[in-house]
């Protein structure tokens, strides 16, 4: 027979056991995840420590290298175009420089019957020329601003090319009297021992470094005519 007594003390039972699992999964729920009572007071990040104000640097404008580009290193020079000693029997000063413009050499007289023989390329046909100057400027890395006479006849070159490895003047350039001549580097070493330019005087970019470093403001540039080369074959056809 149902008792009604017992069913109430079940019940009882039945809700107290409820109650006391849910309030412990409640506590294990706080344990894990803390309940913020104000969400939008979000905590302040740490203080960082000013950081110390570097001094100021001045700009410094890049420099080149003046060893060979990658491209001079690619050319294989002859060996007759590479710098060397040489003997070279001269009535001319040490320190003179002489173009040998018909065999493509450039001398620089050192005394004693010797001269420091470097290979050039030289004015292609109709744009050499002979006579005596000195040096006036030197300038390293030089800026290109073609001559009117050169834009004439190339309508297309650039009225000015600030220097640098691209430039054609290459790494150094010695200006020759008040010519539109000089004695330059080139960023096209294959071109030494030929004629391609328009009268001046190119040399790899690691030998015209090398020469601009013994050669001074006014020194004596002689340049001999393309007609010697003709004279000497003359002379040893007889």
């Amino acid at each position: 027979m149902f008792n009604l007594d017992t069913f109430r003390i079940f019940s009882r039972a039945v809700a107290f056991g409820a109650v006391a699992v849910s309030a412990i999964a409640f506590a294990g729920a706080a344990k894990a995840a803390p309940v913020q009572l104000f969400p939008f007071f979000q905590p302040l990040p740490p203080f960082a420590a000013p950081q110390p104000v570097q001094p100021y640097q001045p700009y410094q404008a890049p420099t080149y290298q003046t060893e060979p580009s990658d491209d001079q290193d690619a050319v294989e020079m002859p060996a007759r175009f590479r710098r060397q000693t040489v003997a070279y029997a001269t009535r001319e000063a040490p320190g003179t420089i002489i173009i040998d413009t018909p065999n493509t050499y450039l001398y620089y007289v050192l005394g004693n019957g010797q001269a420091l023989r470097y290979g050039i390329g030289v004015g292609r046909d109709g744009f050499t020329w002979s006579g005596t100057q000195s040096v006036t400027r030197k300038a390293e890395w030089p800026a290109w601003t073609p001559p009117p006479e050169m834009i004439a006849r190339q309508p297309y070159l650039p009225r000015h090319m600030a220097g640098g490895p691209g430039n054609p003047l290459g790494a150094r350039a010695m200006y020759l009297g008040g010519t539109i001549y000089r004695i330059h580097g080139t960023n096209a070493p294959d071109t030494i021992g030929k004629r391609v330019s328009s009268g001046c005087i190119r040399l790899t970019n690691e030998d015209v470094s090398d020469l601009y470093s013994r050669v001074n403001v006014g020194t004596k540039v002689i340049v001999l005519p393309m007609t010697e080369r003709r004279a000497e074959l003359r002379t040893a056809t007889r």
